[in-house]
This record gives structure tokens, C-alpha cells and sequence, in this order.
């Protein structure tokens, strides 16, 4: 069980400050509820049940955590599915476990995507960007959270280090 005042990351709000542990009668009966507030969207409200099952809860990760997933941004894989069906059935499944390392994969995915089909005049496919939005919130929200940055920063951190990775693998091919 999570304490009042910490931080943890809850299913679809992303990084949110615990404000309460307390029974909700209006809601159900002898249940007790987190009361939460999106850090990343303050006046809002979210009452979920401590010992959900649906929901996926789990602590932010730590500075040490964020620092060390910077530096495995180069060995995780981006998601090459060419089928379209396939490939958002993947960033679903990822998206749901709410795990930095999948939004990584994601971002990854579509970043390259996005420069693929920029280069063949198409423009980037609805569910890439609806994908990439969710991955973007969701991790750089974390990473910023757990190492004391603004989102622009953290966005930045991430960014940087998959272009160098990008930059480096284009070297590699020459």
C-alpha cells in the first residue's frame, strides 16, 4: 500500500501526488480509496481503490531508475510490425502496462516511422500520433518527475538520446 504524499504512477493520469487513503461510503462501503491529483493536471481529482486489480499503480520510478533507462535508450528495440492492425494491437498492449521502457520502444518506433514516411511524402498515420502523444506524456511526465526536470527538459534528455543513437546507426551504414 502507498503512503500520502508520494508520488506513483496510476493507469491513464500518469504521475500523480497521493492526497488521501480513506473509505468513500458514496462509492462502496469498508473500500478504501487513494484520492489522487495528477501532478500534471492540478485541480483534478481521482479516487481509486487501494487494492485494484484493473488499474495499473505502481511507484515513479527513482533519479538513479531514470538515469540508467537514459543510457539503455540504445539497446531497446523499436516495434516492427508493417502490418498497421498488428502494430497498434503492439502499442496497446505496451501502453497498458504503463512500463517506461515500452513508452521508450514506442517513441523509438514512431520517430522512425515518422521520418520514413516524411521521406515517401505520406504523412504520419493518426494512430502514430495518437501513440506518440500518449508516450511522450506518460514517460517524459515520469523521467522529470523522478529526476527533478521540466517536462521540456526531460523531452529534451530523451529526444537528444535517441537522435545520437539514430545519428550513430546512420554512421554505422555508411
Amino acid at each position: 500500500m502507498f503512503q500520502v504524499g508520494e508520488y506513483i504512477v496510476c493507469d491513464h493520469n500518469g504521475v500523480c501526488r497521493i492526497l488521501d487513503i480513506a473509505e468513500m461510503p458514496e462509492l462502496k462501503k469498508g473500500v478504501l480509496y487513494y484520492e489522487l491529483e495528477p501532478v500534471y493536471s492540478r485541480g483534478s481529482r481521482i479516487y481509486a481503490p487501494v487494492d485494484s486489480e484493473k488499474l495499473v499503480m505502481r511507484k515513479v520510478i527513482t533519479a538513479g531508475e531514470a538515469e540508467a533507462l537514459l543510457k539503455e535508450i540504445p539497446s531497446l528495440e523499436a516495434i516492427w510490425i508493417s502490418n498497421e492492425k498488428k502494430r497498434e494491437e503492439q502499442y496497446r498492449e505496451l501502453a497498458r502496462r504503463y512500463d517506461c521502457r515500452d513508452w521508450i520502444r514506442i517513441i523509438k518506433t514512431i520517430h522512425v516511422r515518422k521520418r520514413d514516411r516524411r521521406l515517401a511524402g505520406k504523412k504520419v498515420t493518426y494512430i502514430d500520433e495518437k501513440y506518440m502523444k500518449m508516450a511522450e506524456a506518460n514517460l517524459y511526465g515520469e523521467i522529470s518527475m523522478a529526476m527533478g526536470l521540466s517536462i521540456e527538459e526531460a523531452a529534451r534528455m530523451i529526444r537528444d538520446e535517441i537522435r545520437d543513437q539514430e545519428l550513430t546507426e546512420l554512421k554505422k551504414d555508411v
